[in-house]
């Protein structure tokens, strides 16, 4: 088994705690299926949010989710000029046994750009 990291991006519409809950769990269903991650595979994870986005902490998608055993933080992101905005992002780490060249980042809605 290797340590590794996926990671996914998406975008919201509006700064609302239930359209960030939202994006994120769909991101978050979308990284799990295309990878085959297992929750105790799982070491930890990484929310970030840019800073437009401030109604909710998008870590609480997981743990609805029932990730209640995982390690998970949320930061925000640099606020970088002329970068996507309302754009959460999430790194997981996890041990697996799949090559870098196997992973498979996912990148929806305006975050694909």
């Amino acid at each position: 088994m290797q340590f590794r990291g996926i990671r996914g991006a998406t975008t919201v519409e509006q700064d609302s705690a239930e359209a960030i809950w939202a994006a994120t769990r769909e991101l978050l269903e979308a990284m799990i299926t295309a990878n085959d991650i297992h929750e105790d595979d799982v070491a930890s994870v990484i929310f970030t949010t840019t800073p437009d986005l401030s109604a909710a902490h998008p870590a609480k998608a997981a743990r609805d989710m029932g990730w209640t055993d995982v390690a998970l933080i949320g930061c925000m992101e640099m606020d970088v000029p002329n970068s996507v905005k309302m754009c959460v992002r999430i790194l997981i780490h996890w041990n697996t046994p799949k090559r870098n060249a196997e992973l498979r980042h996912i990148f929806m809605r305006n975050a694909v750009v």
